[in-house]
């Protein structure tokens, strides 16, 4: 992937540094602040317990958790695409979900049954946005998992279509039960140790609680408006 080129950089800031009337900064410490409380939540709590955090914060948010193990993965996802009453199911291009069972011939029972089964191709461009429109499912796989909120939070790739778990009506995450953290404060620090490591951080990263929810006019809480209308999370014991 090619990195852009910043043009004037010098020149702005030390325009900058100008109007200010001081010196360029060329380093900033970060603060150790001597109170963290955000380092303390659910901080004793093992994965278990965080499990069961997670489905609870679920049940708040309207999205369904079926626990189950690699070899029962596959039933898992097949029953949920039946019960959503789905006719076509878009899923990222993802080793991860390859190596979990949602593999081609997986995608083969699926059109048996009547089920056309896709998924996110590079090489066909704009192409797979028209899939995901009319797909009934979407299907990813979750890098990091909050257990406080409910969240699934995936990281953006060529391979793993942005709209994948936006334009169908009905979503299904894979989680493993090794992604799940505490909470926000855990996942950002995840992200924040690869970029102190030099690994290439995606520009978008992708935070989902469940179906869409929106109560921006009068308070008055609507589902679907900006997304899935249903959720489903796949808890798979650990690989």
């Amino acid at each position: 992937m090619s990195r852009g080129n910043i043009q004037g950089r010098e020149s702005f800031l030390n325009q900058v540094a100008e109007k200010l009337g001081r010196p360029r900064s060329e380093h900033v410490e970060r603060p150790e602040w001597q109170a963290q409380p955000q380092w303390d939540v659910f901080a004793d709590e093992n994965t278990d317990q965080l499990v069961e955090r997670f489905k609870a914060q679920c049940d708040n948010i309207h999205t369904d958790v079926i626990e189950t193990d690699m070899d029962g993965l596959q039933n898992a996802v097949a029953e949920t695409i039946g019960a959503y009453q789905a006719d076509s199911v878009i899923m990222w291009a993802d080793d991860r979900l390859e190596c979990a069972g949602l593999d081609d011939a997986f995608r083969s029972q699926m059109s048996a049954l009547g089920v056309e089964s896709a998924v996110w191709d590079t090489a066909k461009g704009e192409e797979n946005i028209g899939v995901a429109e009319r797909a009934s499912v979407g299907i990813t796989y979750s890098d990091i998992t909050l257990a406080e909120s409910g969240t699934v939070v995936l990281l953006a790739a060529p391979e793993k279509g942005r709209v994948v778990n936006l334009f169908p009506e009905n979503y299904i995450a894979v989680i493993p039960r090794s992604s799940l953290v505490p909470r926000m404060t855990q996942a950002t620090h995840r992200i924040h140790e690869r970029v102190q490591n030099g690994e290439d951080i995606p520009s978008q990263i992708h935070f989902v609680s469940g179906p869409s929810n929106s109560a921006d006019i009068e308070m008055s809480l609507v589902v679907g408006v900006h997304g899935p209308v249903r959720a489903t999370y796949i808890l798979l014991g650990d690989i």
